[in-house]
């Protein structure tokens, strides 16, 4: 009797324990961003207007690319007004976004930096004394009104007259990557240390080695510590 209560107890914790395993899994896919002050996306606002006309779904504070899943989705809107925030950080997660509204907030200013990856961004409204990200040469039009800065439509680095395209060195591209931001990739068979080496990447030669060195660590780590494990 007792050591059939011994395994229905051991059951239980297994069970318990892929829950709470699952639990976590499905809490980290779900976009933090969203959830950065209480609330949700009003539909009479820019983010909400914009969210309805492009068939997007709303989520807490932003509005998501319809048909993705939770565990991928895809933030084509953030609205972050009047949140009390004084700074803006870690919103990568919205990297994807076309708009963010980060108006009503007591911003002093924002880093550049903080927009860097967001090549999809078309509008960006801010407090009116913050800036526009990368001055008035990253954007095509800005405009000030009603305590509101807004910012629309990203300019290319890239089209910038010769200064920003001859930091990319010989045999290399210019990519937008965020207001006033840009990145160099290597051109096709060129890679490595400012893209000096010619031919392939050697893909094998070098992960290669590096997956057979931890299949052999996986596997004496496994032979060595199965005997350690006590049976159910």
């Amino acid at each position: 009797m007792k050591a059939g209560g011994c395994q229905l107890n051991s059951a239980l914790l297994v069970v318990l324990f892929l829950n709470l395993c699952f639990y976590g899994a499905s809490n980290s896919s779900e976009v933090q961003v969203c959830k950065l002050c209480s609330g949700t996306v009003l539909s009479h606002s820019e983010v909400g207007q914009f969210c309805s006309s492009s068939a997007g779904r709303v989520e807490g504070r932003c509005c998501l690319k319809n048909g993705t899943t939770s565990d991928h989705s895809t933030v084509t809107g953030l609205d972050l007004s009047n949140c009390s925030l004084a700074q803006v950080e870690n919103i990568q997660e919205a990297s994807t976004a076309e708009i963010i509204d980060l108006s009503l907030n007591p911003i002093a200013n924002i880093s550049d930096f903080t927009f860097q990856g967001f090549t999809e961004l078309n509008k960006l409204i801010l407090p009116e004394k913050v800036l526009c990200p990368g001055g008035a040469t990253s954007w095509k039009k800005i405009g000030v009104a009603k305590g509101q800065r807004v910012c629309e439509g990203q300019n290319s680095m890239c089209n910038q007259t010769g200064q920003m395209t001859t930091d990319c060195p010989e045999n290399s591209q210019c990519a937008p990557f965020g207001p006033g931001l840009f990145e160099c990739s290597c051109a096709d068979h060129y890679h490595g240390y400012k893209c000096l080496r010619e031919g392939e990447f050697p893909v094998l030669q070098v992960f290669g080695p590096l997956g057979a060195s931890t299949v052999v660590i996986s596997l004496v780590l496994w032979l060595t510590q199965r005997r350690m494990v006590k049976p159910l």
